[in-house]
């Protein structure tokens, strides 16, 4: 059976078209991505403009296209922070599913996080015990631990680098003080949330998931033990640390030049990297290992998961 998932993030359309069956693991055939970097169009009212709905419109359109080429059978449309927080968030919702031609599944900050969870869980597998889960997208910090295939506490904070460029770091390049002020900013939105994280067991595994830290791995990490060609790869907090500096002086059309970062991320991997950075610090984690899985994959599973347990011989 042919599923793909359509995820209408902060930053990016992203349609995954996976062949999938119940019991088995989804096998990737196309992956196709808009940039949209959805942030760039809202309004002081919070509202997502005019010009970013067409944009979100002709987007999903294209993506429907693909997604019919490639003999879709089930599409699972999924939107995020942007489009769940924008203060005309109803009517984008209704213009997209008009787009779409179909109902699209808004998902909350913690529903994010779960989808998430469980995408990491099935990568890393039972044996990794109890995980502790970060995920950066366009809008908001998605952060979940426990050691089931649901999290026994999932949290989302609207730290998404889209999201802090736009607020703390709009001048390119940004500068020490605009880093450090986002830095403060991100250190008082977590610390009333890493309790209930702290509170957890002792990670066996600290995972990392997204685009975003995908890239600052390859930026400022290295293949883990045993693991070459960037299958697995480690990200420790103070290699990230000594990059920020480096970052924040690099114009945007500079740093695309740079390992692992990719024209999609110029503008926002500075802030991506100092929220990154301070949410380890407030975790008290020294490094993390990048998940290749995470939202998308999620919530495949989760509806393979459903065909199973549906299906006549189950």
């Amino acid at each position: 059976m042919r599923l793909g998932v359509l995820d209408i993030g902060s930053n990016t359309v992203h349609l995954l078209v996976a062949d999938v069956h119940p019991g088995g693991r989804p096998l990737a055939t196309t992956s196709r991505r808009t940039i949209l970097r959805l942030m760039r169009y809202l309004q002081p009212d919070g509202s997502i403009s005019e010009e970013g709905v067409q944009a979100l419109e002709a987007a999903v359109a294209e993506a429907r296209e693909v997604a019919r080429a490639e003999n879709v059978v089930e599409l699972l449309a999924t939107a995020t922070s942007a489009v769940r927080e924008a203060a005309n968030g109803p009517a984008v919702i209704a213009r997209i599913e008009a787009a779409l031609g179909q109902e699209l599944q808004v998902l909350g900050g913690e529903s994010e996080a779960r989808y998430t969870f469980l995408a990491v869980r099935r990568w890393f597998g039972w044996a990794a015990g109890q995980i502790l889960l970060f995920d950066i997208g366009g809008g908001s910090l998605e952060l979940a631990a426990g050691s089931d295939e649901l999290p026994d506490a999932a949290a989302s904070v609207p730290l998404g680098a889209g999201r802090m460029t736009v607020q703390f770091l709009p001048e390119d390049p940004p500068g020490e003080i605009a880093v450090e002020q986002l830095r403060e900013h991100a250190r008082a939105q977590l610390i009333p949330v890493a309790g209930q994280f702290l509170d957890q067991p002792r990670p066996d595994h600290v995972a990392g998931s997204s685009k975003a830290i995908r890239s600052l791995a390859k930026l400022a990490g290295y293949p883990a033990p045993g693991w070459s060609g960037g299958q697995r790869m480690l990200l420790p907090r103070a290699a990230l640390g000594q990059w920020i500096p480096r970052l924040a002086r690099i114009p945007a059309s500079a740093r695309q030049e740079l390992p692992g970062i990719t024209p999609d991320r110029t503008f926002q991997i500075v802030a991506g990297a100092v929220v990154l950075h301070t949410a380890m610090t407030v975790m008290r984690v020294d490094e993390l290992e990048v998940s290749p899985w995470a939202l998308r994959e999620g919530v495949l599973l989760r509806y393979i998961e459903q065909l199973a347990w549906s299906s006549p011989s189950a």
